[in-house]
């Protein structure tokens, strides 16, 4: 597949995970707290579900890229799967990072931050998607790191570790929040 395709389709990309995710945010709450569909959505306001209402969208666009295009192109396992892991990286950094000097968190800021991270991975994953050389090993290796991924942002969901990643700085807790 030529490049220019691959690029545009990685632009889209951006702008299909950020609003599917932003629309993530909210969808738990919408749903008047269906629980499965705090699988994908964010059940609450730890850093956690932020990068899972990320990771979600990413996943479900890279599955239709994978369809459209991704068995034809080289390194596409591990392009998409460095693009999962360089959101949550950027996210963590970004965000601790301002919110350590402000004391407090900024909603332009975290939604600046949204966007940047996903932009970011995307560029990361056209680029590696771009390589002349196929690096099978590590398509193998994306492979499992996706599937851990997966395992991950489903099983944390409804047990989370008691960590700050996971605290809700709302409400104190962790995880689903049962609503009064």
């Amino acid at each position: 597949m030529e490049n220019k395709k691959i690029k545009i389709w990685e632009f889209l990309g951006v702008i299909f995970i950020f609003l599917f995710g932003a629309l993530l945010h909210f969808a738990y709450d919408f749903s008047n707290s269906w629980k499965p569909l705090a699988l994908i959505s964010a059940v609450n306001e730890s850093t956690w579900e932020h990068l899972k209402i990320a990771f979600w969208p990413a996943f479900i666009y890279s599955t239709i890229e994978f369809f459209v295009f991704g068995q034809k192109v080289k390194n596409f396992c591990f392009a998409k799967t460095c693009s999962f892991l360089i959101i949550p990286i950027v996210i963590i950094i970004i965000f601790y990072s301002y919110t350590y000097f402000t004391g407090d968190n900024i909603l332009f800021v975290d939604i600046s931050t949204f966007f940047i991270a996903i932009a970011v991975a995307q560029i990361a994953g056209y680029k590696l998607m771009s390589l002349k050389k196929e690096y099978s090993f590590l398509n193998i290796i994306g492979i499992i790191i996706i599937i851990i991924n997966l395992y991950c942002y489903a099983f944390f969901t409804y047990f989370p570790p008691k960590s700050k990643l996971f605290l809700d700085p709302v409400t104190g807790k962790y995880g689903i929040i049962e609503k009064n």
